[in-house]
């Protein structure tokens, strides 16, 4: 380029942004920590697009945002944005809302709008709770140096401001924080100060850190919730007060014989209300009826409740949110089933909490989505325990709303995106007596990245940063589920420039691959599954690789999906399925049209100049090339299930060709991933035992370690004899 086309490119562009240098004023006509927050995020986007903010009461702005006062007409959470000539007038329904207009004329500068052209506009929720579930990771539920590995990341209250606007940006209204024992690390209880293990100091730095957690979701008017565990006591508690040693749980198990005694019971208690008095801005708390109440029946379970919880509650002299965790079991063990009679007692007593002054309802009635795996089917198949009856529906509650947890358990390392299933589980669960959903883990924190390799800069020093699409998808549309895919498709521009935007598309396809898996192979708990391995619990108790003959055997969880063995038992009996059956023939057909599709939507992406985007198009290939290795295992296990059933050589020589090619995908995906992935510390495997591939005493996962056992595969095919008697 000439120095004359040089000095004329220079001058357009300085011209360019001359033409943006505008002044705005942004006027509060009631401030409030809220509005003081969304104030800034105006400002922060607006100087970043070269416009110039000036005081606010300043006479020469060519344009004024005005967040207008409360107008509780609206409803809450709604917001409206409407022009009067120069000025853009934003207002909403509560704080909520107002700060979410202002978002949402942050997001319209960021994509290139100008201010000039942001039109009117007005939205308002269509679910009314939309919590992220957080793990801290401190007396973790699972003990693992998976999750203690986010000690340091956690105790950052940079970390927590990055986290809480993430969830503000994307409409989440609220935090629940899950601890076994968590009084001890923001209170010295009164009367029992040797259960905090902490001198002044150290005590200081904790509460110092809940209370920025607290005040920070404040000011985005993000509600806070503690999620204590029960019955747990601190181990120093249980040395200095517990009357009975027989009962102490100084390591925290959770299948054990609850702690009835009055000492215990007076010690919650009073930490629930030192806790909520200590902690104006935490606005809730929840109970969950299971861990360490072994020996209870569910009566016995709720009494205790309602003797600590709750009446702590009562004694803090202030009104409290609550989530009343639906129990698991209808026995007396930890884990047991769950029954109609359960269902009854407990309506009944969360209706009896929701007639109490001191709790703001609606009390949040929870229950897990299909258990721990909610990235399956958006049908509702079973919750933690089994069958799900009606009791909580019918007739229709006033008192309380029910909620679902959305667990992930099966992908924290990709990144996910797959708009139509948001949408689609969003419909399922669109009835009256619905108030929200819960998303988040029990064996993952989205805090520390142990993921990413070294090897140039990216755009995100936060693990959750790398799943940013999960969070914008889940929470946009619980907000707003008309919320079209243009704009998460302008996001991907907005970061990566217009090459970028078939990735929308692409992930939509590719990671459609862990809900087809999971659809297909029917779990319990957290660890029966871990779609982004490929692995579950197998006959050995442990979490391995799916081999191909667990595929063949394993049921389905989706009723309308169909598993090897029924489909190859049908099909040597000459019986049919209908048309709305996805069979493993048409199952492998779907795999292979969406990944081989995603694969050429990302193929003409450079990525040469931005690692970040390297990332982004690798885990679109990792997720296609699963989706094709999962196919063509499915084919493999029809052939090999066939040779055996009907002696058939030529089906045992066409399963072999197929786990052949099974293994070639998953050979590509060790290729992609073996630059840019870590050996990654996951609780599914610091919990288990008997792996061979340990590195200093910790399981660590990578595509590239399973390999012995996707190759172990052809050698179940080629060894495989007919066993005529099925």
């Amino acid at each position: 380029m000439s120095h004359k086309h040089l000095t004329l490119l220079l001058l357009s562009l300085a011209c360019s942004i001359t033409a943006l240098a505008q002044r705005v004023v942004i006027q509060q006509k009631q401030p409030s920590p809220q509005s003081r927050y969304a104030a800034s995020q105006l400002a922060e986007a607006l100087t970043a697009k070269h416009y110039t903010i000036l005081r606010e009461k300043a006479g020469n702005a060519d344009y004024t945002i005005r967040l207008e006062p409360i107008n509780a007409v609206l409803g809450s959470e709604t917001y409206r944005l409407y022009r009067q000539g120069s000025q853009l007038l934003v207002t909403g329904g509560d704080a909520r809302g107002l700060i979410y207009g202002c978002l949402s004329v942050v997001e319209a500068i960021q994509n290139g709008t100008p201010l000039a052209k942001i039109v009117a506009s007005t939205e308002k929720p269509h679910l009314p709770l939309r919590a992220i579930k957080f793990d801290l990771p401190w007396d973790t539920y699972r003990h693992s140096y998976a999750l203690d590995l986010h000690y340091d990341t956690c105790r950052d209250t940079l970390y927590w401001k990055a986290f809480l606007d993430m969830m503000v940006t994307n409409r989440f209204n609220a935090l629940s924080l899950w601890n076994l024992h968590p009084y001890t690390f923001m209170i010295r209880p009164r009367n029992f100060p040797a259960a905090t293990p902490f001198n002044d100091q150290q005590l200081a730095e904790w509460q110092a850190l809940f209370h920025a957690i607290f005040r920070m979701a404040s000011e985005r008017a993000i509600d806070t919730y503690l999620v204590p565990f029960n019955i747990f006591t601190s181990p120093e508690f249980s040395k200095a007060y517990n009357v009975n040693p027989k009962l102490n749980n100084l390591e925290h198990h959770h299948f054990i014989d609850g702690d009835t005694s009055a000492i215990v019971k007076r010690y919650t208690r009073e930490c629930v209300t030192q806790v909520l008095q200590e902690y104006p801005e935490l606005t809730g708390f929840g109970l969950t009826l299971g861990e360490a109440m072994g020996g209870m029946t569910p009566q016995q379970r709720e009494d205790w409740m309602k003797a600590t919880i709750i009446e702590g509650m009562r004694l803090a002299g202030r009104k409290t949110k609550l989530i009343h965790r639906i129990p698991f079991s209808s026995t007396t063990g930890s884990l047991g089933v769950t029954s109609i009679d359960t269902e009854k007692l407990t309506r009944k007593s969360i209706e009896s909490e929701g007639a109490l002054p001191f709790i703001e309802g609606p009390i949040w009635a929870d229950l897990k989505y299909n258990w721990s795996h909610a990235h399956s089917t958006p049908k509702l198949v079973k919750v933690h325990g089994g069958r799900l009856y009606d009791t909580y529906f019918k007739p229709l509650p006033t008192a309380y709303k029910i909620t679902w947890t959305a667990r992930n358990e099966d992908f924290f390392c990709l990144r996910w995106g797959v708009p139509s299933f948001v949408r689609a589980h969003i419909a399922e669960n669109n009835q009256p007596y619905v108030g929200g959903y819960f998303l988040g883990s029990e064996t993952y924190i989205p805090a520390k990245d142990y993921f990413t390799t070294p090897g140039g800069p990216v755009d995100w020093k936060y693990a959750f940063e790398r799943q940013w699409l999960f969070y914008k998808l889940w929470g946009r549309l619980l907000y707003n589920p008309a919320t079209p895919d243009a704009l998460f498709k302008a996001e991907f521009v907005r970061r990566y420039g217009s090459s970028a935007a078939s990735l929308l598309e692409a992930y939509a396809l590719a990671s459609s691959t862990p809900l087809r898996l999971a659809a297909d192979f029917d779990f319990t708990w957290d660890f029966s599954l871990y779609s982004e391995g490929m692995m579950a619990f197998d006959a050995a108790k442990n979490v391995a690789y799916i081999s191909v003959n667990q595929q063949i055997t394993q049921p389905t969880l989706d009723p309308n999906y169909v598993s090897v063995a029924d489909y190859v038992k049908a099909k040597n009996t000459g019986a049919a399925f209908g048309p709305e059956k996805i069979t493993p023939p048409v199952l492998a057909s779907m795999l292979e049209t969406d990944c081989q599709k995603a694969l050429q939507l990302v193929r003409p992406i450079n990525t040469s100049s931005n690692r970040s985007l390297l990332y982004e198009v690798a885990d679109v290939k990792v997720w296609a090339n699963l989706g094709l290795h999962f196919a063509e295992k499915l084919k493999g296990a029809i052939a090999l299930q066939t040779y055996r059933t009907t002696g058939q050589e030529a089906q045992k020589q066409v399963a072999i060709q197929h786990v052949k090619e099974a293994l070639r995908y998953w050979d590509e995906v060790i290729a992609i991933t073996r630059p840019l992935y870590n050996d990654m510390p996951l609780v599914h495997l610091t919990e288990q035992k008997g792996h061979t591939w340990a590195e200093n005493n910790q399981l660590r996962f990578h595509w590239e370690k399973l390999r012995p056992d996707v190759a172990h595969d052809i050698t179940v095919a080629e060894q495989a004899q007919p066993d005529l008697r099925n």
